[in-house]
This record gives structure tokens, C-alpha cells and sequence, in this order.
């Protein structure tokens, strides 16, 4: 437990998981509400698809909070030094990567920006360890480490789909089996949200510009079609069976 008021910005399921987190842990948590709070100590931003909204809310956020207060943004499309470079006040800024499955691990990795106070670690450190997360200190690289590794293997997993290499289902089973894995990677997909891997790939293809990182066209159709896993319900499976319906009309 911390007590640190926490705000944390965002509508997508790591910021409803975060939120549960902190609250079962007994912290001082708000979700998306400033104003219940006399003084903000640490605001968690987690939009990671629309980077124009990313960027409107990290400026709203500088603009009612304290120069003292620590910003969290996650780093899945952009590095923290990007995001940092829309502040006023950058060094107060630090990213992380995970994604909404983060309570089924016990690391959070994080990444100072270039104009990060690197001291402000230790305060990270804090506020990730208040939801039993130990925090890893990586390079400042899009996607970090663990999201950019698993959503290379998801897209992959995506082209398979779509080449007709195997069935979804046939998948998530040869890499369950072949690699001991707790979860296929297209179901894993849908339990983490969709629409957060296509950020990690998108951030990745720009970065680098490799073909490698270029997102299969199915991960980008279900994003624009809202079949994101989670709580939508809908994604790689839901899309087979459905393509499996149609062409035995």
C-alpha cells in the first residue's frame, strides 16, 4: 500500500486493471477524475492507439497537476523520450510497458526518456510495488521488452491465420504444446487486447521500418472492426468461426 494519490488516464482495460489493482490494495486511486484528490502525487496515462488522444491527455494532465506530480505514460507506440517532448515539464515524465494481464506477473518494466530526473525511479519503484509488482529498468525503446517480444509472436501467429497455415484453435495448440506456453498466442491476444499489439507493431514498423514489424492486415481489420478480445468479446476466434459460417452458406 502507498499513500500517494493516484490518478490513472485512459478507457482501455489496462487502465480498469490498474485501477483494480490499487483499489484492492488499498490505495488512493481515481480513474479519470482529478478532482476528488487535494494533491495528485502520481497520474498513470495508458492510451496507446491514438497517439493524437495520447498526446491531448498528457497535456490536459500538465495542466491541472502540480510541476511536482510524477506522470506514468505507457511506451507501447511511442518511447517515453517522445512522449515526454510534448511537456513543459519533461523530466517529470516516465514510461512503462505491460499490458492488462500485468497482475499474472510480478514485473512492470519501465524506461526513463532522456530528459527523465532518473531519481524519480525510486518513486516508481514505489507506486508499482503498493500492486505487488517488482519494477525492471530497460532502455527506452518502443514496446519495451515483453509487449514488443509477445506481439512479434502474435503477429506472426495472425499471418499463419490469414495464409491458412492452421486454424486459430490449431495454433494456440502447437504453441501451447510446442513451448510450454500458459496461452496461444492468438487467445493470449484477446485476453491482453488486440488493439494494444497492433500499437506495439505499428510503433515498431515506424520506428524501424523493417518488414519484420509490419502488422498483418488481420490484426489491423479487427482493431478497426472494435474485435479486440477483452471485453468485446470478439477477436481471432470469434473471426474464424464466423468466416467458417459464411463459406458453408
Amino acid at each position: 500500500m502507498t499513500n500517494k494519490a493516484i490518478v490513472i488516464v485512459g478507457g482501455n482495460l489496462l487502465a480498469k486493471e490498474l485501477l483494480k489493482s490499487f483499489e484492492l490494495n488499498g490505495c488512493s486511486v481515481f480513474l479519470n477524475d482529478f478532482s476528488k484528490a487535494k494533491q495528485i502525487d502520481v497520474v498513470i496515462e495508458t492510451t496507446n492507439v491514438d497517439l493524437e488522444q495520447k498526446k491531448l491527455n498528457l497535456q490536459e494532465i500538465e495542466s491541472v497537476v502540480s510541476p511536482n506530480t510524477i506522470i506514468l505514460s505507457t511506451t507501447l507506440q511511442v518511447t517515453a523520450t517522445e512522449a515526454a517532448s510534448w511537456l513543459r515539464y519533461p523530466e517529470r515524465l516516465i514510461g512503462f510497458a505491460t499490458f492488462s494481464n500485468f497482475s499474472e506477473g510480478k514485473v512492470i518494466e519501465v524506461a526513463a526518456a532522456l530528459q527523465s530526473d532518473t531519481g524519480l525511479l525510486s518513486n516508481v519503484k514505489e507506486t508499482f510495488g503498493a500492486i505487488n509488482q517488482e519494477v525492471e529498468v530497460v532502455e527506452d525503446e518502443v514496446g519495451l521488452v515483453y509487449p514488443r517480444i509477445l506481439s512479434l509472436i502474435i503477429n506472426e501467429a495472425a499471418f499463419a491465420l490469414t495464409e491458412g497455415t492452421a486454424n486459430a484453435k490449431d495454433i494456440d495448440t502447437a504453441m501451447k504444446q510446442g513451448t510450454n506456453y500458459p496461452l496461444g498466442p492468438l487467445e493470449w491476444a484477446e485476453r491482453i487486447g488486440i488493439d494494444d499489439v497492433y500499437a506495439v507493431l505499428i510503433g515498431l514498423h515506424k520506428q524501424f521500418g523493417e518488414e519484420r514489424y509490419r502488422p498483418a492486415p488481420l490484426i489491423k481489420k479487427l482493431v478497426q472492426a472494435g474485435w479486440t478480445g477483452g471485453e468485446s468479446e470478439k477477436g481471432f476466434h470469434h473471426y474464424q468461426n464466423r468466416r467458417v459460417k459464411e463459406f458453408s452458406i
